[in-house]
């Protein structure tokens, strides 16, 4: 069993900046984890992932170039760094974990844990 605690939502401006974390705990070896997020009235979106053991990393189209997903593997913890935010950003934000494939960790389907989820809000 895989449990995710997400943090560091929260309001910022456009333009600013916010990290979340997400506390991973439970059995994790191999474990793949992924950003996601849902917008009212919107599907949910895969932002990025990283295999928690190397480091490798993959990013959905709406984060390259503003997104930077990390992972601190002493803390169990993995972060995204929101940089340059835009009102289209604001979301619910998930944090998710599966295993398998690294092809299957990086397409962003198929997550089969997920946290509470940490609320994004930017204002213009």
């Amino acid at each position: 069993e895989v449990q995710l605690v997400e943090s560091g939502g929260g309001s910022v401006q456009a333009g600013g900046s916010l990290r979340l974390s997400c506390a991973v705990s439970g059995y994790t070896s191999g474990i793949c984890m992924g950003w996601f997020r849902r917008a009212p009235g919107k599907e949910r979106e895969g932002l990025a992932s990283i295999l928690f053991s190397d480091g490798r990393t993959s990013y959905g189209d709406s984060a390259k170039g503003r997104f930077t997903i990390s992972r601190d593997n002493a803390k169990n913890t993995v972060y995204l760094q929101m940089n340059s935010l835009k009102p289209e950003d604001a979301a619910m934000y998930y944090c998710g974990a599966r295993f398998g494939l690294w092809s299957a960790c990086s397409s962003l389907r198929g997550y089969d844990y997920w946290g509470q989820g940490t609320q994004v809000t930017v204002s213009s």
